[in-house]
């Protein structure tokens, strides 16, 4: 059943960072500001740097996603529990990437942690924590995204265009700024989401804490970069069309709640974050394809009743092999 945790939390590591890893420079590929590959490289780069450093600063989001406080301390601590979550998270967020759809490896295990807590114990699911410590963050952090990155390109916008500042081209400076403001979105990403993985291998004394992050940050990486082509083109190209100026405010929006979350401990998704701030900047120019729009918010529906089915289904089958 270790076995089974660690390779769970591999599997999941690897579909977190092909789904997710672009979501930061989709704005760069997506504005013209850079091609796909220097985007890719910059995206696992800055995505490595912050899954390193959260095994620092993000202890509170490894407590949370053990399912402490959501299912009883025996059940969190148990490797088949561990094992389903993972593995009921990980084929969700794999089956949207391959439908290029952005889901939230958040929503995911959370909707695991749910499925594979009612099959252990269903009278001792903390319903209550759900809502507030899970739910709630993750259905307001969308919409404060889309009204910030609207306001903050309303500002920007304002201005007519980006005036030289210490004689370099505006043009020139734009571009430096939307790098930096992508590269803090995946650093900000792999801060936030790598804890949440890494408490599945919580179970495991016989790994150190460094390891297990190191373990989760490099297969978020290989994940990002062998993976992430299907999403990248839906975020890129689908949702929005988009200048320089209006990816630059979306990735300040998302980089500075994902940040300000992590510290606070606070499970938002990175996903719902980015792809609100893009939601945003599109219904601001009026370009926003629908369409798209709605088919991302309906995976985000399905999402959590889907990995918990799953996650359900793998608990019973492992329990009822450790039994045998």
């Amino acid at each position: 059943m270790l076995i089974a945790s660690l390779l769970a939390a591999v599997m999941l590591a690897y579909a977190n960072g092909a789904n997710d890893n672009f979501k930061g420079v989709a704005t760069l590929f997506g504005s013209q500001t850079s091609d796909y590959r220097r985007a890719l490289k910059w995206a696992c780069g800055t995505t490595l740097a912050g899954s390193l450093t959260a095994a620092w600063v993000a202890g509170e989001l490894l407590y949370t996603f053990s399912g402490r406080g959501l299912v009883p301390d025996a059940i969190a601590a148990s490797p088949a529990f561990s094992a389903s979550v993972g593995l009921g998270a990980a084929v969700t967020v794999l089956l949207a990437t391959y439908l290029g759809l952005p889901v939230s490896t958040t929503h995911a295990l959370t909707g695991a942690l749910v499925g594979a807590g009612l099959v252990h114990a269903a009278r001792e699911v903390a319903f209550s924590q759900l809502g507030t410590a899970f739910l709630a963050p993750l259905f307001i952090s969308p919409v404060l995204a889309m009204i910030l990155s609207a306001g903050i390109y309303r500002i920007f916008r304002q201005q007519h265009r980006v005036r030289d500042v210490l004689g370099v081209p505006g043009a020139k400076l734009l571009d430096k700024l939307h790098y930096l403001s992508a590269g803090t979105v995946g650093f900000a990403r792999g801060l936030n989401d790598t804890p949440k993985i890494a408490a599945l291998l919580v179970t495991s004394s016989t790994l150190l804490p460094v390891t297990r992050y190191g373990l989760i940050a490099v297969f978020i990486a290989v994940g990002g970069w062998l993976s992430a082509r299907r999403v990248a083109e839906t975020l890129s190209h689908k949702v929005t069309s988009m200048t320089p100026g209006q990816g630059f405010s979306a990735n300040l929006v998302t980089s500075l709640l994902v940040i300000v979350a992590t510290r606070l401990g606070m499970p938002v998704s990175t996903t719902h974050v980015s792809v609100g701030s893009l939601f945003g900047i599109g219904l601001l120019s009026g370009r926003a394809n629908k369409r798209v729009i709605v088919s991302i918010v309906s995976s985000w529906v399905v999402t959590l009743p889907l990995a918990a089915a799953i996650a359900g289904i793998l608990c019973w089958a492992l329990m009822s092999f450790s039994m045998t």
